[in-house]
């Protein structure tokens, strides 16, 4: 396995593709990712890859275009250096949250994104928990969605008391991935029911389930502004919850999400590298970060020998 594949890295998440490099003990190819002046994005792969197994690890996270173009590009170049196959592994897969036409006019972003990677080239993709499963029948080519579950899990058994555990979807649209954590520590499940008044506001209206003296942890896979989180955490308190931890997949913590996380009355939130911390992540007080680097490692491993992925997760 090691002398069949090529890793390639972007220049959204080193530190994770690093980590996979040290998991599988392949070191990254050489590569070059840089910008012209005007900011055009220009690579060159800089070894041999002709008949190779390559996979590109590149999340399309913030600045979202730029890593997205990155990912593009790279893909391009590889399949004109002749690659025999080319994985696009994408820890946070971008623009997932436009997976339908949300009013009149509007666009499907996540289609059009998984267009453009299979035009570019890619002949499959690997991602972790996208936003919505049917975002797998946008690409006319094989992709693997993983779970974080399995890490998360992992986490929760070595730091907490599982006899009072209460699992929480922080909306009723996000009870599946709940019910599949809970169902893995054993743990019941309660649903914050929630009515958004407009774009990255929302209002906490009512909690079904008895959280009373319990332990609460909050499952979802994006936290953006964090809000959703907050609230969530302060109902879940006023309805008598002992304390609150959330564990996120995707820490997209935009604008002052960080802060409002750091000042609410969450005990700990828990996210993946997917995406890259940032330093005011790293030095937050209630902030954790749990890597998936040997989740990746270990898919990307197992394509590689044409073994089954999904059994990473039985």
């Amino acid at each position: 396995m090691k002398a069949a594949i090529k890793l390639v890295a972007g220049n959204s998440n080193r530190a994770l593709a690093d980590a996979i490099a040290a998991y599988l003990e392949v070191p990254l190819a050489k590569c070059q990712v840089r910008r012209f002046a005007d900011m055009e994005i220009f690579v060159e792969i800089q070894e041999n890859v002709r008949g190779q197994d390559v996979f590109i690890i590149q999340s399309t996270s913030f600045p979202a275009n730029d890593h997205l173009m990155e990912l593009l590009i790279l893909i391009d170049a590889l399949r004109r250096a002749s690659a025999r196959r080319i994985t696009a592994v994408v820890p946070y897969f971008g623009y997932a949250r436009q997976d339908r036409k949300a009013g009149p006019r509007t666009p499907i972003s996540a289609k059009l994104v998984a267009n453009l990677i299979t035009e570019a080239g890619a002949d499959r993709v690997l991602t972790v928990d996208l936003h919505a499963g049917q975002i797998q029948g946008f690409f006319d080519i094989p992709t693997d969605n993983l779970f974080g579950a399995p890490v998360m899990v992992r986490d929760v058994k070595e730091r907490m008391d599982l006899s009072n555990l209460m699992v929480v979807s922080p909306d009723v649209g996000g009870v599946v991935r709940a019910r599949a954590l809970a169902k893995r520590i054993d743990a019941p499940l309660a649903i914050v029911d929630k009515r958004r008044e407009r774009a990255g506001e929302s209002e906490v209206m009512n909690i079904i389930g008895e959280v009373e003296g319990r332990t609460c942890i909050l499952v979802d896979d994006i936290v953006d502004s964090g809000g959703t989180l907050c609230n969530a955490a302060d109902a879940l308190l006023k309805e008598g919850a002992k304390e609150v931890h959330a564990y996120i997949t995707h820490g997209v913590l935009s604008g002052g999400a960080v802060a409002r996380i750091a000042a609410s009355k969450l005990k700990t939130l828990v996210l993946t590298d997917s995406i890259q911390p940032t330093e005011a992540v790293k030095v937050a007080r209630n902030i954790r970060v749990i890597s998936v680097a040997s989740l990746l490692g270990e898919a990307i491993g197992r394509t590689a020998l044409e073994e089954s992925v999904s059994s990473l997760f039985d």
